[in-house]
């Protein structure tokens, strides 16, 4: 199915780092195009390493020019030529590549400098000839603010406005600069270099945020943060880390912040090879899924079936849901101007707080239960050999 322009929300998109089966056989990614009912609007390919020797860039453990990628280019061509935005990925939990390409002052770091061109360039020259569309920038070490930006600037420079640039921060680093693996404060970058950032791959899972629920998401709404800008980070099988949440949560929850939010700035699964419901035998049936909860039965019918069989079934299409939801808006505008008529039934009603009474505001600055790191290995080491 032919997918919708990159701008357009709510996004769906996957990441694709385990490229082969145990035997050697390349993963395909080109039934995303050949499958009924999936608007996949953009693939992240991981994991690109930059390594203690600047010419030695690697993906996953072999270089990008590696035989064993001759399909994955080829396919991810394809997908290109029929719309599909393909991303690079850049780190990830194995360190190292953003702490050779730190950069305390650009202004005064001589030695700093000159160390990030030694590594930058090669992947510069990795982008360029590939043809990615963007660079996903997953910080899961210790990066200086200064140093983060240094890069967004570069990248901007080298690759023009239509380039894609964007993040993968743990949802709790979205509320509290003290939770997060990156180093650096995500509400501070976003102030400085946000209109470079085209959105935040946020990981709800591995103890870093819950999607079982909306409370999370409508936080970070409070807070300020863009609906537009965080797209929700789902584990997509319970093999790949802590965090699975069960296809009838689901079902409620996507559903919701799509009504809610017009804008909301899609989902995003945490990897392709092994998708559920349909496993490694049939990965993309977790794009169906995703594409029957953010647009509804009429955009894919197949993944509605599926939901059914997952004992999720669709209990509103996601249009009618937006209308009721519009309905129900107009409804408290109307009750708010009768409200304002009552100073202290107004006052009682501004003290409930929240989105839709999900959320007290003064919940957004609590403390929140975070681990210590990851559960889980971003590299699949097990399976890509």
């Amino acid at each position: 199915m032919p997918p919708l322009p990159h701008q357009h929300v709510p996004r769906l998109i996957t990441y694709y780092q385990t490229h082969h089966t145990p035997s050697g056989d390349p993963i395909s990614v080109l039934p995303f195009l050949q499958k009924p009912g999936i608007h996949l609007t953009h693939l992240i390919l991981a994991a690109i390493h930059i390594n203690s020797d600047p010419q030695g860039i690697t993906l996953n453990d072999h270089p990008p020019s590696h035989s064993r990628f001759t399909t994955l280019w080829a396919e991810l061509r394809i997908l290109q030529a029929s719309g599909i935005k393909v991303l690079g990925m850049l780190g990830g939990a194995a360190k190292g590549s953003f702490e050779r390409l730190d950069v305390s002052d650009p202004d005064s770091d001589v030695q700093g400098m000159a160390r990030f061109e030694r590594y930058y360039q090669p992947l510069r020259r990795l982008i360029q000839e590939r043809g990615l569309d963007g660079l996903d920038l997953d910080v899961e070490e210790e990066m200086s603010l200064s140093g983060v930006i240094h890069l967004i600037d570069r990248l901007r420079k080298d690759f023009g406005p239509d380039f894609l640039i964007t993040l993968a921060p743990v949802a709790a680093a979205m509320l509290n600069p003290q939770h997060n693996l990156s180093g650096f404060d995500y509400e501070a970058l976003e102030v400085m270099r946000g209109q470079e950032i085209a959105w935040y791959n946020t990981q709800f899972y591995c103890g870093w945020g819950d999607c079982g629920n909306p409370v999370m998401y409508e936080m970070m709404v409070i807070k300020g943060w863009a609906p537009e800008k965080i797209v929700v980070g789902l584990i997509t099988n319970p093999e790949n880390g802590g965090g699975w949440v069960a296809w009838p949560a689901l079902a409620g929850v996507l559903p919701l912040l799509v009504g809610r939010h017009p804008r909301f700035g899609g989902v995003m699964g945490w990897e392709y090879f092994n998708s559920l419901p349909g496993s490694r035998e049939r990965p993309w049936e977790w794009a169906q899924v995703m594409t029957a909860l953010l647009r509804g039965r009429q955009a894919s019918d197949a993944g509605a079936q599926l939901l059914v069989g997952l004992g999720a079934p669709l209990h509103l299409d996601v249009a009618q849901q937006q209308h009721q939801q519009h309905e129900q808006g107009q409804k408290q505008q109307q009750q708010q101007q009768r409200e304002a008529k009552q100073p202290q039934q107004t006052e009682q009603q501004e003290k409930k707080g929240g989105v839709a009474g999900l959320v007290d505001k003064d919940e957004v600055d609590a403390p929140i239960a975070v681990p210590n790191a990851f559960d889980y290995h971003t590299d699949a080491e097990d399976e890509d050999e």
